[in-house]
């Protein structure tokens, strides 16, 4: 995701003087220096020394500890944080971080990695107006952005984009094993349910209709589509997906209890 967010920003004109990545492996730092231009460090002090806004990529189970090494230079330095982890909430990165500093928190879904992401931001209430712009051009290099008014919103979120990749993707899948299963090749089944996702999701983003509207125009009464949509209802398809919906928001907030009491 981190390098996602890189490639990204300097395709949008950033230069790669203004960006600084640590990186624990010396490899993999290497290959950010080779690929992107931009400086390297495997120690976290090392780069964000001087920056105005520091980008938390790491996995949640490490935040804590890296909040805590990086405290005494964040506090003297005041910069912008900007997180992506899911499930840690701004309380705790602040106390981490010594307290009262401008924290935005995001939650950005994979498909940012080829610039096709949702991302919702929220922001406390120390961040200011040319913070927040800093940090939607941030999120703007991976896809659409959009802002929360509210902190708990983001377990919602992350129910519906941050996790919804994979549910398409297990929709998908069920298509390709159902035309299999029907007499299709596995390749011919795989292609036509891909790109049928793919082009479904660019008439919902470029048609500017609702996804209900796009269902009933492809739905001809007594026809095939129909029948289709008719077993979903009567196996209780929405109904799946709010559960769903709703055991992942449930999840990142306990994932988030679980850090707190981890630390």
């Amino acid at each position: 995701m981190a390098a996602s967010l890189i490639g990204g920003l300097l395709h949008k004109g950033s230069q790669p003087s203004s960006i600084a990545v640590a990186e624990p492996r010396a490899e993999a730092c290497q290959e950010l220096s080779r690929r992107y231009g931009v400086a390297t460090y495997v120690d976290n002090l090392d780069a964000v020394e001087g920056a105005s806004t520091v980008v938390l990529a790491v996995k949640p189970q490490v935040m804590a500890d890296v909040c805590r090494q990086l405290q005494p230079q964040i506090q003297r330095q005041r910069p912008l944080i900007v997180s992506i982890a899911a499930g840690i909430r701004i309380e705790q990165m602040e106390r981490w971080l010594g307290g009262t500093l401008p924290v935005v928190r995001c939650m950005p879904n994979t498909p940012a990695m080829i610039g096709a992401g949702a991302t919702a931001l929220y922001a406390n209430g120390r961040v200011s107006p040319v913070q927040r712009a800093e940090a939607q051009h941030l999120l703007d290099a991976a896809g659409l952005t959009v802002w929360v008014p509210d902190e708990d919103q983001l377990d919602t979120v992350t129910a519906l984009s941050g996790s919804g990749p994979a549910y398409f993707f297990l929709l998908v899948e069920a298509l390709e094993n159902a035309a299999f299963a029907q007499g299709l090749s596995r390749e011919t089944a795989r292609a036509l349910a891909a790109q049928t996702a793919l082009g479904a999701g660019r008439m919902l983003t470029e048609s500017g209709e609702s996804a209900a509207t796009l269902r009933q125009r492809v739905t001809s009464p007594g026809g095939t589509t129909q029948a289709a949509l008719e077993s979903f209802g009567a196996d209780g398809f929405n109904a799946i997906v709010a559960r769903a919906v709703d055991a992942a928001r449930r999840r990142g907030g306990e994932l988030s209890q679980a850090m707190e009491s981890n630390k």
